[in-house]
């Protein structure tokens, strides 16, 4: 019997994010409509109607289970010690959904239980280096995978 590594969504799997992206601040509310219908897409709490109408990609660091700093063309990803920065669908979703609009960067993601896994960006395209300790997948939105 297969023990799959996936969390319960009541428990969760915690997360810390950190990182640099550039994503040109004049592409930012583009990358706002795709985070948008990317959220929407798979469900669960995030709810576009509570969203500021004039938001940024700023604002949106809930998704993101992290906070975000605007800095010219840059956006930072650090560690939300604040809120409840729990892995999940939506999660994922956010951070593919952004690929297209960045230049290039990368975000590490440490898991609770020291899982680490990161995501490179390079010219629109997104690259995942390592095992993900939520889904237990190599690449945004694969298959469960063991650990290697």
């Amino acid at each position: 019997m297969r023990i799959d590594r996936c969390r319960v969504p009541a428990v969760g799997y915690s997360v810390m994010p950190s990182g640099r992206l550039h994503l040109p601040e004049s592409e930012d509310a583009a990358a706002v409509a795709a985070v948008q219908a990317a959220l929407a897409e798979h469900g669960g709490w995030y709810r576009p109607g509570e969203f500021p109408s004039d938001g940024t990609l700023v604002d949106l660091a809930d998704p993101a289970r992290a906070t975000i700093v605007r800095d010219g063309d840059w956006i930072e990803f650090g560690y939300d010690d604040e809120g409840d920065p729990k892995w999940s669908n939506q999660t994922t979703a956010f951070y593919v959904a952004i690929a297209p609009f960045v230049r290039s960067g990368t975000v590490q993601i440490e898991g609770e239980d020291g899982a680490r896994w990161s995501y490179t960006y390079a010219n629109g395209q997104i690259t995942q280096q390592g095992w993900n300790g939520w889904d237990g997948s190599i690449e945004p939105f694969g298959e469960y995978v063991d650990h290697p």
